[in-house]
């Protein structure tokens, strides 16, 4: 069994984008957290069946052959490791899908981990990414940033600088446990009770990539900011104050970003207390999260009780194969 960890971007989410990177330079600040997608993949005794792969996530596919297989990133995974068959794989994950955390690209590369771990092959984090991001990018031409499968197969609390979609530099922040604790007694998850496609928001902001220019390079600024606060004496509330201001240039980036009910939440927040906060990954919905003096932690979960909410850690280990 391989699992691989969601993430969590603070600063910088946007300039991960090739369409943006190649001619600027991209960074995000962020880290793995604590909620995992996991994969087995076990050895399938075909003939003994009618069919040469099981396939199980939310639904079940048994087919014959690849091409058979609905689910695209199985499907694409499986050629471009050239198994042919003979192969049951299972699927679970800690959240749901379509949530702001990475877990598309997280599920790819804990699928990728679990089926070169099949093979009997041992791949570094870094190349585990590049080999997610190929898949997603190229082979299934889907809209997607490169800092999702980064985080989730290099793990770790990191500034991770994009030069090309196979030349990515991991920086682990040099953060004490003691600013990390402090930092994770000020972060709220919640989730907003709406799903939604990435690629979709995803598609919108790549199109405008142009006109937001001067936006996404403030944007990459924050990324050295941020890192400046939780590596000195800088009082840790300038972090969540960066992260409203950073919330406010995202939401200018497209109008699928936020929309009435966000903003009425994150109102809601700031009015029970909260610092600053924003929507995680491309925007639209999934899960909000907040900085949050400890002080008033009880008055924003009070104004936020209808609203599920997520405790996490960060700085959580790569994807790694456990059993």
């Amino acid at each position: 069994m391989s699992r691989a960890p969601l993430r969590i971007s603070f600063f910088g989410g946007g300039t991960d984008y090739p369409e943006y990177f190649l001619e600027h330079g991209g960074a995000v600040l962020g880290s793995a957290i604590n909620k995992y997608s996991y994969v087995t993949a076990n050895t399938f005794w075909s003939k003994l069946f009618d069919y040469k792969i099981r396939v199980s996530y939310s639904t079940v596919e048994l087919v014959k052959k690849i091409s058979e297989i609905k689910h695209p990133v199985v499907r694409e995974a499986l050629r471009l490791l050239g198994i042919k068959g003979d192969i049951e794989l299972h699927n679970v994950a800690d959240l749901p899908a379509f949530s702001g955390l990475g877990s598309s690209s997280t599920f790819t590369v804990s699928l990728l981990q679990a089926l070169h771990a099949f093979k009997g092959e041992r791949i570094s984090g870094l190349q585990l990414a590049y080999e997610a991001i190929h898949l997603e990018r190229n082979i299934l031409k889907e809209s997607v940033g490169c800092q999702d499968q980064t985080f989730a197969a290099v793990g770790g609390f990191n500034l991770i600088e994009f030069v090309k979609e196979d030349q990515i530099f991991v920086h682990r922040v040099p953060i004490t446990p003691q600013r990390l604790y402090e930092l994770e007694q000020y972060l709220i998850l919640f989730f907003t009770n709406i799903k939604r496609r990435a690629s979709v928001i995803a598609e919108s902001q790549i199109k405008r990539v142009k006109k937001n220019k001067d936006t996404l390079k403030e944007m990459r600024q924050m990324v050295d900011i941020g890192f400046k606060i939780l590596t000195t004496m800088t009082p840790i509330e300038e972090f969540g104050l960066l992260l409203h201001k950073a919330w406010q240039a995202k939401r200018t980036l497209a109008s699928s970003v936020s929309n009435p009910h966000i903003d009425k939440m994150y109102a809601s927040a700031l009015e029970a207390g909260a610092i600053g906060g924003k929507i995680t990954g491309a925007g639209g919905g999934g899960f909000m999260l907040l900085f949050v003096p400890p002080e008033k932690r009880i008055a924003v979960k009070r104004a936020f009780a209808d609203y599920q909410e997520i405790p996490i850690s960060l700085n959580a280990e790569g994807a790694s194969v456990i059993i």
